[in-house]
Order: C-alpha cells, then structure tokens, then sequence
C-alpha cells in the first residue's frame, strides 16, 4: 500500500524514538525510506558594533553536521533492516516547505514524523512545523508523539 515513506528528522531524542516506529512500519510496507533533516539558517545577523558576535557559517557548518549525522544513523538502521533508504540534508529557513517538497519530488506515499506535542502559548509562539506540513501537503501524514 505505501511504496515511499517520508520521514523528516532533526536527530533529537524524540525523532530518534518516531524512528523506530518509521522503520517498522517500512518494513511491514516493504517500502523504500526517504529521511530528510532540514537545516535552518542561524536566524540573526551579527552585530558589528555588539559584545558577542557569533559566527554563522560555523553554526550552520556544525548543524547541518549534526543533520547529516541523523539521517546517516537512519540510513545505517535502514540497511541493517534490509531497506532501501534514501537520505536528504538541506538548509532552509521553511523546513515544513522542504518536507512537503521532498514529499512530491520523491512520489512518498505517507509522510511519518514525530511531534513534540506543544500546547497553548508554546505552540502559538514556537510554532509547530508539524502542524505545517499538515496544512500544506496533499500526501498523508501520521503524527508519532
């Protein structure tokens, strides 16, 4: 039934657990993986005249490390599994836009992601880049908390 699963994560302790559950259920579909982890720019621009300027190619050099690290430890879990897998990096300011395009450009069947599960003003003001890729994709998605 589901030929190509997508399934974003950011290496945290809670996708690693929505991980597990991803490989099962491609297992069970005999379905290829597709991982994707989404790198967001260092959000501020560093001030010349301020006290700490931080530098922003390391920080982006150092996440997309990490991103890269999380998708190959997925690929790795992939393989000792038996499927077929496929991992993306990329950097993007919209990381839901980036999964609901990998989505298309992959033909992915179900995308699978976890959710941190935020509530109230939490959600409001951090946003939830689940709830995102809900509201801008036509493939469906199951929510692991």
């Amino acid at each position: 039934m589901f030929n190509t699963i997508l399934f974003p994560t950011d290496g945290s302790p809670l996708s690693d657990k929505a991980a597990e559950t991803a490989l099962a259920f491609a297992q069970l579909n005999k379905a290829k993986l597709v991982a994707i982890s989404v790198v967001q720019p260092f959000p501020f621009s560093p001030m010349a005249d301020g006290g700490v300027v931080l530098d922003a190619g390391l920080y982006e050099e150092q996440m997309h490390t990490a991103a890269q690290h999380a998708v190959d430890k997925l690929g790795q879990a992939a393989q000792a599994a038996g499927l077929a897998f496929e991992g993306l990096v990329t950097i993007s300011p919209s990381p839901y836009e980036e999964i609901v395009n990998a989505a298309a450009n992959y033909h992915c069947d179900i995308i699978l992601m976890a959710s941190h599960g935020r509530k109230g003003l939490n959600k409001l003001f951090v946003g939830s880049e689940t709830q995102k890729v809900l509201g801008h994709t036509q493939v469906p998605v199951l929510v692991l908390r």
